[in-house]
This record gives C-alpha cells, sequence and structure tokens, in this order.
C-alpha cells in the first residue's frame, strides 16, 4: 500500500484553470516532471512552450549530483522575456535556481504543483505525489 496521495488530472486542470497568473510570453517546463503541467499551462493560456532539460533527482527523488545539471542547451533566446517557469514538485528551491541563472535577462515567475514557488496548485499537499502521467 502506497502512502502518496493520488491526483488526478481534472484536478490540476480545475487548478490551473483557477490561477490568477501574470502577464507571461512564454511558458518554460523543467523536463522531466514540469513536461506536462507546462503544456497544459501553454495550451491554456496559449502561449508558447518550451522545455529546459535539467535532471537533478532519480526515480527514487535522490539527487543524483551537487546542483542540477542541464542536459541540453535552451532552444530560445531568454533575453526580455517574461517566462512562467513550470515543474511538478520544488523541495529544496535548487532546480529554480539553476533554472532562474540560466534563464538570466528574463522576467521569472515561477509555479509548481506542489513546493515552494511563487504560484503552488497544491499547498496543501505535503506527502509524495502520484502524479497521473507518472509511468512508476
Amino acid at each position: 500500500m502506497s502512502d502518496k496521495v493520488n491526483l488526478e488530472f481534472f484536478e490540476i486542470s480545475q487548478r490551473l484553470h483557477a490561477l490568477t497568473l501574470p502577464g507571461v510570453d512564454v511558458v518554460v517546463g523543467i523536463a522531466r516532471g514540469g513536461l506536462l503541467p507546462a503544456s497544459l499551462i501553454a495550451h491554456q493560456l496559449e502561449l508558447p512552450l518550451h522545455l529546459m532539460r535539467l535532471n537533478y533527482r532519480d526515480d527514487d527523488n535522490k539527487p543524483r549530483s551537487s546542483v542540477p545539471q542541464l542536459l541540453q542547451p535552451l532552444n530560445f533566446d531568454p533575453n526580455g522575456q517574461r517566462v512562467l517557469l513550470v515543474d511538478d514538485v520544488s523541495v529544496s528551491g535548487a532546480t529554480f535556481q539553476v533554472a532562474r541563472e540560466l534563464l538570466s535577462g528574463a522576467t521569472i515567475t515561477t509555479l509548481a504543483c506542489k513546493g515552494q514557488a511563487d504560484f503552488v496548485l497544491f499547498p496543501e499537499v505535503a506527502a509524495c505525489v502520484n502524479w497521473p502521467w507518472s509511468l512508476t
């Protein structure tokens, strides 16, 4: 029996629709975990979506290195852009911090489904989550 909280797409979508976000030009999803929530938000806001392939934790949620590592270069110029930076979970803030550094020159607003960010969809959830897009 898992002690993880189950969250469904419908509930995630409802929380996204209820948000009042500041004006942004582009949505950047931190892949892997932020890929789907960023896609939903970009679709909802009718904005371009870019992925930032950062890797910090393994599938067991253990850090792979001392800081998150960029796996591929960015495919857009963030300079002057208003960016909504999205990840599924932000516990320590390390991934968002590295992402902010990589997006220097942009105005950044962060969004996490759970944890710490400018906007958090499920601030009441402290436990681990079974995300509907997770295959494990």
